[in-house]
């Protein structure tokens, strides 16, 4: 996964706990790597003990470096809308808590239109009954998180015990 790529490009996407949020961009086509961490907030250099105490602010989040001649900002954000419940404020399955927030954090203005359109088409697509609470906002400092939580559910054999709902892209 250490090739360089000439169309490399970074995402970065929130949607409840990072271990099964990254494995799956992990098995797309296209994502060259991934790093979970913590950003949106306001504390600098957090520990996950800090981010856990819902004071800092901050997401556990998963920036996606992805070559864009293989896969489209647009089709991240299908896998992203797809693997978890965006109308659940602060909430993903078990996980309660802001950390858990559901967030697009965009590095250009190209991401924030591709965004607020997928954001809206999905509203409008009628699929969910409750408004969607997903944040769009301009990405921030990236901090990476502890060593351990790297390619987490990799070093555990497998065992994805975070709540990832079904999709095609966990499948």
């Amino acid at each position: 996964m250490n090739k360089i790529h000439a169309r490399s490009e970074k995402a970065a996407f929130a949607a409840g706990c990072f271990w099964g949020v990254e494995s799956v961009f992990r098995g797309i086509k296209g994502v060259i790597d991934t790093t979970v961490g913590y950003t949106g907030g306001k504390t600098k250099n957090p520990i996950y003990k800090q981010v856990c105490t819902d004071k800092t602010g901050h997401a556990e989040a998963v920036e996606v470096e992805y070559d864009s001649s293989i896969i489209s900002y647009e089709k991240l954000l299908d896998v992203f809308w797809s693997i978890h419940n965006p109308t659940t404020p602060n909430r993903q399955g078990p996980d309660v808590g802001t950390q858990y927030r559901s967030a697009i954090f965009f590095h250009n203005e190209e991401q924030e239109r591709i965004a607020q359109e997928s954001r809206k088409k999905l509203e409008e697509s009628g699929k969910y009954s409750r408004p969607i609470v997903t944040e769009i906002v301009t990405a921030k400092e990236f901090y990476r998180a502890e060593e351990y939580h790297q390619r987490y559910f990799e070093k555990q054999g497998g065992n994805q015990a975070c709540h990832v709902p079904d999709s095609d892209y966990t499948k």
